[in-house]
């Protein structure tokens, strides 16, 4: 537990400048005066390498800063939680409130969790100081607060790297028509609580949430409160059947695709994967492999608090 004369009250900001292709960095002017009209006090410092967002939050919490703010996309805000939970695993100690400022371009963790997208509001739900713990999810000893998947949707991610043009969800959207246009699969073996298949996929996607790239329902029933997992997983053989289902990703309720009689939506506490075929394997929208053929997931229940109003 704390030491709590340790505990800074200041907020550390772990700003990744490149988030939204720079757009965050221009943005800092604005976000440093909506900390100041917060009255929040902070001190700012900046990514300069991918990844360099888990050092520095394990820094932070180890020097006894609270909250620990991370200003940036879901990479970034994932960059953080990973560091906070990696220090709180080593040291034994409690993990500080984490407060989301959204610079990125899709925001998911923010939306998610019904968060504001302003930042003037976000420093005020911030300045609050009230926290509710979230699940996270583990894979291959990574943390993902929102999703993770093989398949369809790295591969997608994959591309979209490759477009500078356009931004945002659009820019994801067309990398997702690019990439069922590739018609990919794999052979894969999963198993899970109480379940196994073992057989051709298009994707196996992973949710602590439901929506992803900020416009996509990939596992519509997750909840980051339930101490579960999601998954879905699913086996659509031509590009014709996989653009007629692509709209009804983005459906939340009813009509969602995994009503689709070829995909299949669980909760479990646990998912092993053993694809016969390299895939690539995302955490959070950052790829972790290229080509990866041992895959474990595992629900950490009730995790991190995150600086977020009450729920009713």
């Amino acid at each position: 537990m704390w030491n709590l004369s340790k505990i800074n009250m200041t907020a550390k900001v772990i700003l990744n400048p490149y988030a939204n292709r720079w757009r965050a960095l221009k943005r800092q002017p604005e976000m440093e005066s909506a900390l100041q009209k917060a009255n929040i006090p902070y001190q700012l410092v900046k990514t300069s390498i991918p990844g360099e967002g888990v050092r520095l939050a394990y820094q932070a919490v180890l020097d006894g800063f609270s909250p620990i703010i991370a200003a940036g996309g879901d990479g970034s805000i994932s960059d953080v939680v990973n560091g906070i939970m990696q220090a709180v695993q080593e040291n034994k100690v409690s993990p500080p409130p984490l407060g989301l400022m959204p610079l990125g371009s899709a925001n998911d963790l923010v939306v998610n969790l019904k968060l504001p997208l302003d930042l003037e509001n976000a420093c005020t739900v911030i300045a609050q100081n009230q926290t509710q713990w979230i699940d996270l999810g583990i894979v291959n000893g990574r943390y993902f607060d929102n999703n993770s998947a093989i398949g369809l949707e790295p591969s997608i991610t994959l591309i979209q790297q490759q477009i500078s043009y356009p931004r945002g969800t659009l820019r994801y959207l067309l990398a997702t028509l690019i990439g069922v246009m590739k018609k990919p699969s794999w052979q894969v073996e999963l198993e899970w609580e109480n379940g196994h298949y073992a057989g051709l996929v298009s994707l196996v996607t992973v949710g602590n949430c439901a929506v992803t790239g900020g416009l996509f329902y990939m596992t519509p029933h997750a909840n980051p409160f339930d101490g579960m997992l999601t998954f879905v997983y699913g086996y659509i053989p031509t590009r014709r059947q996989i653009f007629q289902i692509l709209p009804k990703t983005m459906k939340p309720e009813q009509g969602s695709y995994v009503e689709h009689p070829s995909i299949h939506e669980i909760h479990s506490r646990w998912l092993k994967i053993h694809a016969y075929q390299p895939t690539p394997l995302h955490a959070d929208g950052e790829i972790q492999s290229k080509a990866i053929q041992q895959i474990e997931y595992q629900v950490s229940p009730h995790s991190l608090p995150i600086l977020m109003p009450l729920r009713s």
